[in-house]
């Protein structure tokens, strides 16, 4: 296909050059356009597009069933709630033992004042110190092995939690939203059709700045750089051409032979150039309309 397409431009514009036209290259108009595809798979529920159809940027145009997706989220919302559940307080337990040790403290110090007195022995007062102590290491250890039990619950909930957010992009995936300010080309999908992730559903593409796709000889593009303003002529009628204003935005760094069944014995060393010149488009320009290039002399 790209070889027939190039011999059509080449056969024009050698046939140009020897009628003496004054244009230096010859091609036609290019659209950059975007395949928007399917993120998830399922029915499509909504899918507001038509071809011709000017979308705007971030313009929510559609949604995939996302069922299934709902109720894993709630699943997996549940087996947090449930982890909850298991979750540990210390303070129950440790009031318990705080009481314990309050009253063995208050024994303690009635000890020590009746051993002031000679009412008691050290044995008494060692005993109720030796029993804080014991109490004090519960409560340590309690609040240590409460804490150690909740660290493994909370360590399954983290996973849980990662399962939820990939569900809740997986969510925003399901809505299909309009990449790029443009027009509808072409519609690969309707509502109600089942769809899997990579479908293509549509193609849009900016037509306010058209690409033309032209080819010149290396003689002509001697004098020629990036970014150069031309004149682009497309057909007005069977006779008249409209000039357009363009930026050359690319050149190919190689050349290529005239395709040798096009080839005379003299033309054999012919050699053209591809270019990209961008056009802005007033509403005139189509993707495949002819076009040619005359590049605008630098001579005083």
């Amino acid at each position: 296909m790209k070889l027939y397409y190039l011999l059509g431009v080449i056969a024009v514009f050698l046939t140009s050059c020897n009628n003496g036209e004054k244009s230096d290259a010859y091609g036609n108009f290019e659209a950059t356009s975007i395949t928007v595809s399917a993120k998830g798979s399922g029915e499509l529920i909504t899918f507001n597009v038509e071809e011709g159809q000017q979308l705007k940027a971030n313009q929510p145009i559609g949604l995939i069933d996302t069922t299934q997706l709902h109720l894993e989220k709630l699943r997996l919302q549940a087996q947090i709630e449930a982890l909850d559940l298991k979750l540990q307080e210390a303070d129950p337990e440790v009031a318990v033992l705080v009481k314990d040790r309050s009253n063995l403290t208050r024994e303690r110090d009635r000890t020590e004042r009746l051993l002031k007195e000679k009412a008691a022995t050290q044995q008494q007062l060692d005993d109720f110190n030796g029993k804080i102590d014991v109490i004090n290491q519960r409560i340590e250890a309690t609040r240590r092995t409460i804490n150690i039990a909740n660290r493994g619950i909370l360590a399954e909930r983290k996973p849980l939690e990662a399962q939820i957010a990939l569900v809740e992009k997986q969510l925003r995936d399901y809505r299909i939203i309009n990449p790029i300010s443009g027009t509808v080309l072409t519609k690969f999908a309707e509502p109600s059709e089942l769809v899997n992730q990579g479908s293509p559903l549509y193609k849009v593409a900016n037509l306010d700045e058209m690409k033309l796709k032209a080819y010149t000889s290396a003689t002509l593009l001697q004098n020629v750089k990036l970014n150069d303003k031309v004149t682009v002529l497309i057909d007005k009628g069977e006779e008249d051409y409209e000039e357009l204003s363009g930026t050359i935005s690319w050149i190919a760094s190689d050349a290529e032979f005239t395709p040798k069944t096009i080839e005379t014995k003299e033309e054999r060393v012919n050699l053209v150039y591809a270019i990209e010149v961008k056009v802005r488009n007033d509403g005139t320009l189509k993707i495949g309309m002819p076009g040619e290039v005359v590049f605008n002399s630098t001579d005083g």
